[in-house]
């Protein structure tokens, strides 16, 4: 162990998605496994689309995280499925005890137009990435508020910030998560959760299949690895980790943040017409003055009623 190695000695994660050779998923778990972390590596080793079987699997991380010395079990559930999120964090707290850091990767992207994707992918879509992330946040969140400390790094993506063709019901997916995220940075803060999010591109198993060759090659040679994200995805998973409701961009080893922002307003106007709209716009959409959204805080927990009064398992 060299001097200021940072370290997961004594921590419990888990990482969805983390089957694919190469992947994201499997470069974060191997990572966090090879600096003392246990981990659950969960997958269903199914293909981008969601169908099919592609890449080793779960058991295949799990025996190379072991064969190197780590800590590892595997899992089969769905994310998508709030039974399947919480037989997934109960796997680490029964094998383990606890559970610190939760890294939501897990994912599918069929590409289709808008007017042509099926309803079941466009639930399963969502199911996937948007209420993946809320079911195994929710799943996990009571035991890390019990131990007033955890880590939650959910992934989004540039789709979600620029657009991409074809890509409409998962880009609304990954911009759902980044409110999520911000939203649990601001309520985790009094539990010592923090919660921030990645966007990263790299060269996986999973984009393979859609590049061609030559693509594929020329992100490799341009060493956009999978290898190279997960010292990101892992330091947002540290105990030295001071950020919260941030979104990082990372890819080949850039990183970048990628954050809302919104212009001046115009003047307060009592007579606003509808004429007058179109002036107000062109003079709102001028981005010289934007700053960025103001960050959440817990005042909230001061001023509001929570509407719930029932078993969150109702």
């Amino acid at each position: 162990m060299s001097a200021g190695e940072l370290r997961f000695d004594g921590r419990v994660a888990i990482v969805t998605g983390a089957g694919s050779n190469p992947g994201l998923g499997r470069s974060y778990a191997l990572l966090l496994a090879s600096r003392g972390a246990k981990v659950v590596v969960n997958d269903l080793g199914v293909g981008p689309d969601g169908r099919g079987q592609i890449g080793p699997g779960a058991e295949a991380v799990v025996e190379e995280i072991r064969a190197a010395g780590g800590e590892a079990v595997g899992d089969g559930h769905s994310v998508a499925e709030r039974d399947g999120a919480r037989a997934i964090v109960d796997l680490a707290v029964d094998t383990w005890g606890r559970v610190d850091i939760l890294i939501n990767n897990a994912g599918i992207a069929p590409f289709a137009r808008f007017d042509e994707i099926t309803d079941r992918d466009i639930e399963r879509v969502i199911g996937v990435h948007l209420m993946g992330h809320i079911w195994m946040c929710r799943a996990a969140w009571p035991h890390m508020a019990a131990q007033n400390y955890g880590r939650l790094v959910n992934v989004s993506s540039g789709a979600a910030w620029v657009g991409l063709p074809m890509q409409s019901i998962y880009a609304a997916g990954k911009l759902g998560v980044v409110g999520l995220t911000r939203s649990l940075a601001a309520e985790g803060a009094k539990y010592g959760i923090k919660a921030n999010a990645i966007s990263p591109y790299a060269d996986t198993l999973a984009l393979q299949t859609m590049l061609s060759s030559e693509n594929s090659e020329r992100n490799q040679a341009s060493g956009l690895t999978a290898d190279v994200v997960a010292p990101v995805a892992a330091w947002l998973a540290h105990e030295d980790c001071t950020i919260t409701g941030k979104v990082l961009q990372t890819s080949g080893g850039s990183i970048a943040e990628a954050y809302l922002s919104h212009t001046v307003d115009t003047e307060p106007n009592p007579e606003l017409t509808l004429e007058s709209v179109p002036a107000a716009v062109k003079h709102a959409l001028d981005r010289s003055g934007a700053t960025a959204f103001a960050e959440g805080g817990d005042f909230i927990y001061d001023v509001v009623k929570p509407y719930e009064t029932t078993p969150r398992t109702a």
